[in-house]
C-alpha cells in the first residue's frame, strides 16, 4: 500500500512540475491590460467604435454598467447599442434614464429584441441584432460587453490602443470578478485560476500557438475580422460564446468548427491575431453571495467545456483528485503511518500547488492561507462538473435567464 500511495504522489508531483514549467506559465498574472502603460498614451488615429450590449432583465445593474460605458474617456466616435432582450423589468426605461442623466442620449441606441429563432442562443441572437444595427455606422471595431460590467473610464481607450498598435484582430480582458462574500473569496479566484490553466494566456497571445480564448465581459473585435469569419452566426449556438469567437478569429476561417475547450495542436498556423489578459480596474457587478449561485454558474457550462464528452468527464473525475487531492491525503496518511517519505513528498506537492495558486490569490487581494485551500476548492469544482453533466443528461443543461438551450457539438 505504501508503494502505491508513494507512486501516486510522485505522479502528482511530476504533473505539478510539468504544469509549472511547461504549461504556458498559466499561473502568472502578468498579462494585464493596465500594466502596459504605453497604451494609456494618446492614439495617433481614432477608430470608430460601437459597443453592443445584450441585456435581459438587467434593471438592477444597468444604471451602473451603462453609465460607465457612456462616460468612457474616448475622444473618437463611440456609440452604444443596447439590445433589450425581451426584458420584463423595464431595463430599457432604466437605460434611457441613464443616458439622459449623463447628458448623452444621442450616443445610446436601444433596440427591442426580436423573438429567439431556432438554432441561436439568446445572448448571441441579441448580439447579432446589435451588430446589424451598429453596422450602419460602419465602425472599425465592435465592443462586445455584458450588461453587468462596470468599465474603467479608460478601458475603451486602452483596448483600442492595444489593438491598433499591435495590429490585433481581437482584444479581450477577463474583468475583475466580484470577490466580497465568503464564498466569492473561496471560489472565484479559483475560477480564474482554472480558466488560465485551461487556456494559458501566454499561449493565447502567441500568434504562432493555436490556443484561443477570450473573456466575454469585454471584447474589442475588428469589424473586418468579424466579417472574415462569417459574422456572429458561425457561433450562433455556442454556450461558451467568447472562447468560440476567439477560436474562429484566430483560425481565420468561415468553416464550421467544434467548440473544443482543450488546447489543440492539430490546427495549422493561426491566421488571426488575438490578445487576452486580466483587468484590475474594469470589473463585474454580478454578485455570487452563496455556494448555490456559484455552483449554478459553473454547472451551467462546465460540461460544455468538456465538449459533452463522457471520456473527458471521466478523465476530469480521475485527474482532478490525482492532481489536487493526492498531496494533502498523502500528508495525512504519511503522518498516520509514520512514513515520512510519503508525508514529505505530499508536503512538497502541496507547496507547489499553493505556489501556483498564490499569484491569483494575491491578484484578488484574498488571505494568503487560501492558497493552501486549493485541494478542497478543486473537490467542489469537480462535483460541480459532475453535476453539470447530470443536468445535461437530464435536459437541464445550459439554463440561463429562464432559457434552457439544447447542446450541440458543432457550430
Amino acid at each position: 500500500m505504501d508503494v502505491i500511495v508513494l507512486g501516486l504522489m510522485l505522479l502528482s508531483l511530476t504533473i505539478w512540475l510539468g504544469l509549472l514549467c511547461f504549461w504556458g506559465q498559466f499561473w502568472r498574472t502578468d498579462q494585464q491590460l493596465e500594466v502596459e502603460t504605453l497604451y494609456t498614451t494618446s492614439l495617433q488615429s481614432l477608430p470608430v467604435v460601437c459597443a453592443v450590449v445584450p441585456a435581459r432583465n438587467e434593471a438592477e445593474l444597468i444604471p451602473t454598467s451603462l453609465r460607465s460605458l457612456l462616460l468612457q474617456d474616448y475622444p473618437g466616435s463611440f456609440n452604444v447599442f443596447l439590445v433589450d432582450d425581451r426584458s420584463t423589468d423595464r431595463t430599457a426605461n432604466f437605460a434611457e434614464g441613464v443616458a439622459h442623466a449623463v447628458g448623452k442620449p444621442q450616443q445610446l441606441h436601444i433596440i427591442s429584441g426580436e423573438s429567439l429563432p431556432p438554432g441561436w442562443s439568446g445572448k448571441l441572437w441579441a448580439v447579432e441584432q446589435g451588430i446589424k444595427s451598429a453596422s450602419k455606422l460602419t465602425p472599425d471595431y465592435f465592443l462586445l460587453t455584458d450588461a453587468d460590467i462596470e468599465h474603467d473610464p479608460e478601458n475603451l481607450r486602452r483596448l483600442v490602443a492595444k489593438a491598433v498598435q499591435e495590429d490585433l484582430d481581437m482584444v479581450s480582458v477577463m474583468v475583475r470578478l466580484r470577490c466580497k462574500s465568503f464564498w466569492e473569496k473561496l471560489l472565484i479566484p479559483a475560477f480564474v485560476f482554472f480558466f488560465q490553466k485551461l487556456y494559458p494566456f501566454r499561449w493565447v497571445n502567441n500568434p504562432n500557438n493555436p490556443t484561443a480564448a477570450a473573456a466575454g465581459g469585454s471584447i474589442l473585435i475588428a469589424r473586418e475580422a468579424l466579417e472574415r469569419i462569417g459574422g456572429i452566426q458561425v457561433i450562433r449556438q455556442a454556450l461558451i460564446d467568447d472562447c468560440a469567437l476567439a477560436q474562429a478569429v484566430k483560425r481565420g476561417t468561415r468553416e464550421e468548427f467544434s467548440q473544443s475547450p482543450v488546447p489543440n495542436t492539430q490546427y495549422p498556423i493561426p491566421i488571426g491575431r488575438i490578445w487576452l489578459g486580466l483587468s484590475t480596474l474594469t470589473c463585474s457587478l454580478r454578485p455570487y453571495d452563496s455556494l448555490v449561485t456559484i455552483w449554478d454558474m459553473v454547472a451551467r457550462s462546465a460540461y460544455t467545456q468538456l465538449n459533452y464528452s463522457p471520456l473527458l468527464l471521466l478523465g476530469t473525475l480521475v485527474g482532478m483528485p490525482l492532481i489536487y487531492l493526492v498531496p494533502p491525503v498523502c500528508v495525512i496518511l504519511g503522518a498516520v503511518w509514520g512514513n515520512w517519505a510519503i508525508a514529505l513528498t505530499g508536503i512538497l506537492g502541496w507547496l507547489l500547488m499553493a505556489f501556483a495558486y498564490y499569484p491569483t490569490i494575491r491578484f484578488y487581494k484574498c488571505s494568503s492561507w487560501l492558497a493552501f485551500s486549493l485541494p478542497a476548492i478543486a473537490f467542489l469544482y469537480t462535483l460541480m462538473t459532475l453535476d453539470s453533466a447530470l443536468r445535461h443528461w437530464q435536459g437541464r443543461g445550459g439554463a440561463w435567464k429562464g432559457r434552457v438551450y439544447p447542446s450541440s457539438d458543432n457550430f
